[in-house]
């Protein structure tokens, strides 16, 4: 009896070890940084979340190449807690570039490897490889700001490169910032053919609500500038939503969001064709699915969406529309951004690619 009590004491032991284990996420594993300035270190920053149930502790990075340099959250991480790998590349070869970061934790027994990749050009006259976006005579490096996945909290920052190709000195400042982001220009001042860039910060504690929050700042180019579309740069935050207080019974019947596609390709538009496309949305969890969100970050799209909330096994079609006509004046990426109940997939991004025939 004593050796079956013992037999069974470590058998229930051994499940409990197998089911509490530390388990590391990454936001985004893979990163494409495009065109870098010769010679201008880029940094790379990788967030991670603990999902599991036991701390988390990473033991070493190691970087492919002698030109990253690696840093990371070296205190143990808590069950649920976020933590960073930073990645540093020299950027001293001009060229393309493909790098990998391994990540050696107690959550797997082989390392995890995170990648970024892009090009390092030496453009310093035109600034057109490092920075296609045009606002006159100043340079962007991207023409919208996306704050994707964020907790409440978090205050996470993007940096727009900005360059100054005018031939007078230039001040970068983004106006009518809503009360959530602030900006900082590094250095307050640009000189002639100077590049330098706008640090943009979010509050989340700040924000109107959970889900999809947009509005618009607007990039001055000289003394005096006024706003209009022709300096216009797009802004969007997804808040996600907490799910630290669902019970044991929701976590173990969770919803789970499931797409015929993520991606849509409308090639060969006539100029005035409108033309649309179904995605079906199926529930494949235990509990009820909310589509509890969802924006279009496009002119050029139209949606209709024919139920927001799925019982376990049903399915529902989201309509994309193109409007060719629209397409010539898009800003930023076209896309659908949804924002479910399903823990695991809280975010969902549909990319659209459209051309108009020539």
């Amino acid at each position: 009896m004593k050796r079956l009590f013992l037999l069974t004491y470590i058998l229930s032991a051994a499940a409990l070890w197998v089911q509490a284990q530390p388990k590391i996420t990454f936001d985004t594993p893979e990163k494409d940084l495009g065109y870098i300035l010769w010679r201008n270190p880029a940094t790379v920053t990788y967030s991670f979340t603990n999902t599991g149930d036991k701390p988390l502790v990473i033991s070493n990075v190691t970087t492919s190449c002698g030109c990253i340099e690696a840093k990371w959250t070296e205190d143990p991480v808590p069950a649920g807690g976020k933590g960073e790998v930073t990645a540093v590349f020299d950027a001293e070869a001009i060229g393309h570039f493909y790098k990998e970061v391994g990540v050696y934790c107690n959550a797997a027994s082989a390392p995890i490897y995170l990648q970024f990749n892009g090009e390092v050009t030496a453009d310093p006259k035109n600034f057109t490889f490092t920075h296609p976006v045009g606002f006159g005579a100043i340079r962007l490096n991207q023409d919208e700001i996306n704050f994707d996945a964020v907790n409440k909290g978090d205050k996470p920052t993007i940096e727009l490169m900005v360059a100054n190709t005018s031939n007078k000195g230039y001040s970068p400042v983004l106006m009518h910032l809503p009360p959530y982001l602030s900006a900082e220009a590094i250095p307050e001042k640009l000189g002639r053919g100077k590049a330098g860039k706008i640090i943009v910060t979010l509050d989340t504690e700040k924000l109107p609500k959970l889900g999809i929050t947009r509005a618009s700042v607007y990039l001055s180019r000289f003394p005096g500038d006024k706003v209009g579309s022709e300096n216009e740069i797009p802004v969007s935050v997804s808040l996600l939503p907490d799910f630290s207080n669902l019970t044991e019974q929701q976590k173990n019947n969770p919803p789970v969001v499931s797409l015929s596609a993520h991606q849509l390709e409308f090639v060969a538009l006539k100029p005035t064709q409108k033309k649309s496309q179904n995605i079906v949305i199926t529930n494949t969890g235990r509990s009820d699915l909310q589509i509890q969100d969802m924006q279009v970050f496009s002119i050029a799209l139209a949606v209709k969406l024919k139920k927001h909330t799925l019982k376990p096994g049903e399915s529902t079609k989201l309509k994309v529309t193109v409007l060719a006509e629209n397409l010539p004046r898009v800003k930023g990426t076209p896309r659908i951004l949804m924002i479910t109940n399903d823990p695991q997939h809280p975010m969902i991004n549909i990319r659209v690619k459209a051309s108009v025939k020539q």
